[in-house]
């Protein structure tokens, strides 16, 4: 072990130390789906955290930008399949564009370099690194409208660091997996010498698993509802084409036509490739069946309508609920470049990627109410939304949750998995029952452990048929949000901030 310390150590105090950063954070997505390798995150991370000792604040935030840069290069590699693939753009610029995106989203990543560099955290390090790691994610999930992707805890959704979902979020799960890998390597290094990293450790994962099994909501198994959630598995280069508008239609209508008659039939994101307004007929044939059956009817579908003075026309990606089920829900958070242009003046048209159909979504208001299915409560949540831990908190306070989704944009890449597994983390925060359907996959009922009930083959034309449970009560997690983790967070680093400048005056 002294060899390996003194191998890290060299490693450490040598001109490499820059392109070791960007190595470290390229291996962080391993932790994730579809690796699921969640002692190779631990590994990165405390490696890293090695990396940074001695820093001054401006090589601390240089090697954490460049950290940034390894893990959105690798994480974010599915965006080459939209680019290139759905996208026509070509390889060469779809690398570059890919490339973009890391630089810009590891710019957050420089505050908390800077600030462990500025105040010698690397002391206690164990404790302030991980804790800026969870500030970071935080920026990342509201900073220009936010893109709260690759959070260190999705990985250890199957670990007992998992309990700490319910009280503390993702970002509970993130700073416990954090704790667990600097203290770790502290043990490795000091063995006894390192106390406070031994009970760090244990404590971090023995009351993540006695918290584990703990169901925070009560689950009415007295009141079923059986779902059938329909996968048309559309091809996404012809979603949006003219001479598929009916073709695609048909095929839902053709796998619903046996599942009338049970509770819940729900068809996923923009599943009529027409505004509502467009679709009257359609929906009213729909809503027949559903009402003819006692079904309650869900599908996503784009919604026009006007602005309030009728000056311009707002187009939402819309989510409706018809038959025994009543309301319509605008998606609040939108894609960038998949659903609306950031400066489209500039942007819109000069790389075919920049000119996607559908692509000019109006943002819905902050304050709606939840779908009525059966005469329960769904909160529904479009796509990319189920990635944003507040806004599912904020809005799932219902019976059960439900997310529909295209990921037909992400092909056969990683960010399926990578979606999926943020669906499944929702689920242990809230307590509560998610369904959700896809066009081509992960089509799944998730339980409120964020254990995969059933789920159905990616790729591949069906229905998947379940039951899911109402819920009552709140976790601790829905009833405060995100404010005791980041007060935590803060605390800690002032904690580690205070006591380094104490031992550095100690030894003047």
């Amino acid at each position: 072990m002294s060899r390996f310390f003194k191998l890290l150590d060299g490693l450490r105090d040598s001109p490499a130390r820059p392109v070791i950063a960007l190595l470290l954070g390229a291996l962080m997505p391993l932790g994730l789906a579809p690796y699921n390798a969640w002692p190779v995150a631990l590994l990165a991370l405390a490696l890293f955290a090695h990396l940074l000792d001695g820093s001054s604040a401006r090589h601390s935030a240089k090697l954490n930008y460049l950290f940034g840069v390894g893990l959105w290069l690798h994480g974010g590699s599915w965006l080459l399949v939209s680019m290139h693939d759905y996208g026509n753009t070509s390889w060469p610029v779809s690398l570059l564009m890919l490339g973009v995106v890391a630089l810009v989203m590891a710019l957050l990543f420089v505050p908390g370099g800077w600030l462990y560099g500025r105040l010698k955290l690397w002391r206690l390090s164990w404790l302030a690194l991980p804790a800026l790691l969870v500030i970071g994610e935080w920026l990342r999930s509201w900073v220009l409208t936010g893109f709260p992707w690759l959070m260190t805890g999705y990985g250890f959704i199957d670990t007992p660091l998992a309990g700490w979902a319910p009280l503390l979020g993702i970002y509970g799960v993130s700073l416990a997996a954090g704790i667990s890998a600097v203290a770790l390597l502290a043990i490795l290094r000091h063995g006894k010498a390192a106390p406070g990293a031994i009970i760090a450790l244990a404590l971090t994962w023995l009351v993540g698993g006695l918290l584990a099994p703990i169901q925070w909501t009560q689950i009415n198994r007295d009141a079923p509802m059986s779902v059938s959630l329909v996968q048309g598995d559309i091809p996404q280069e012809s979603k949006w084409a003219l001479e598929w508008r009916d073709k695609t239609t048909a095929i839902y209508q053709e796998l619903s036509a046996s599942e009338w008659g049970r509770d819940l039939v729900i068809w996923p994101e923009a599943a009529i490739p027409q505004f509502a307004h467009e679709a009257r007929d359609l929906l009213t044939e729909l809503d027949y069946q559903a009402l003819k059956s006692g079904s309650a009817f869900v599908t996503g579908i784009p919604y026009a309508t006007w602005n309030g003075d009728r000056s311009s026309v707002l187009f939402y990606n819309s989510i409706m609920a018809s038959g025994d089920g009543l309301g319509i829900y605008h998606k609040q958070q939108l894609v960038p470049i998949g659903e609306y242009i950031p400066y489209e003046q500039w942007l819109r048209g000069a790389i075919p990627f920049f000119n996607l159909p559908m692509s000019s979504f109006s943002w819905g208001p902050a304050v709606q109410g939840p779908l009525l299915v059966k005469g329960r409560t769904l909160a529904p949540f479009i796509c990319y939304e189920i990635a944003y831990p507040s806004l599912v908190a904020r809005l799932s306070k219902v019976d059960f949750l439900v997310t529909v989704s295209n990921d037909g944009w992400f092909g056969h890449s990683i960010g399926p998995a990578q979606h999926f597994q943020m669906v499944r983390m929702r689920a242990k925060e809230t307590g509560r029952y998610i369904v959700r359907a896809t066009n081509n996959g992960v089509t799944a009922i998730i339980d409120p452990q964020g254990q995969v009930i059933d789920r159905a083959p990616s790729f591949t034309r069906t229905v998947l048929r379940g039951e899911i449970y109402p819920a009552q009560g709140l976790t601790p997690w829905q009833r405060t949000g995100v404010w005791p983790v980041l007060l935590l967070s803060l605390l800690l680093v002032v904690m580690s901030g205070l006591r380094s400048r104490r031992l550095g005056k100690a030894g003047q």
